[in-house]
């Protein structure tokens, strides 16, 4: 099993965190969102001949998924959520672990109603032992 992936996603959270709880609360969110998006994108631009195989730029634009469009809202409604928490004074240790225990809990039913995945006692237990460090970790 490859892990660049994954890796490369714990460390960009993690990091992704940090700036969000770095970013002075007299700034407008949503100045901030835009800035953000436009530096992804340039990012994005610059690195799209790594990642060649999937056809040309214009042809590969032509097959975009309404998904793609979605995921965007989604993170809009992500990062200012996190934004708006750390304005509001949640710890950068709880604010992640309470919204990633929800998601995950979430996701669990997501899965067994929308993609017909199987509940094992395993995925019970994972949430359960999920919850039960949320609540450690607030006290």
């Amino acid at each position: 099993m490859n892990y660049l992936g994954i890796i490369l996603a714990v460390v960009s959270n993690v990091l992704y965190h940090i700036f969000q709880k770095s970013i002075p609360g007299n700034i407008n969110p949503l100045v901030t969102l835009v800035v953000t998006y436009f530096t992804a994108a340039i990012a994005c631009l610059l690195a799209l001949p790594f990642f060649h195989g999937y056809g040309s730029v214009l042809t590969v634009f032509k097959q975009i998924h309404w998904a793609s469009i979605a995921l965007g809202f989604s993170i809009i409604g992500l990062e200012a959520g996190f934004l708006l928490a750390y304005r509001a004074g949640w710890k950068i240790s709880l604010a992640a672990g309470v919204a990633n225990v929800v998601v995950a809990a979430l996701l669990v039913l997501v899965g067994l109603v929308f993609y017909r995945e199987q509940l094992t006692l395993q995925n019970i237990i994972g949430v359960a032992l999920c919850l039960a460090g949320l609540l450690l970790i607030q006290l």
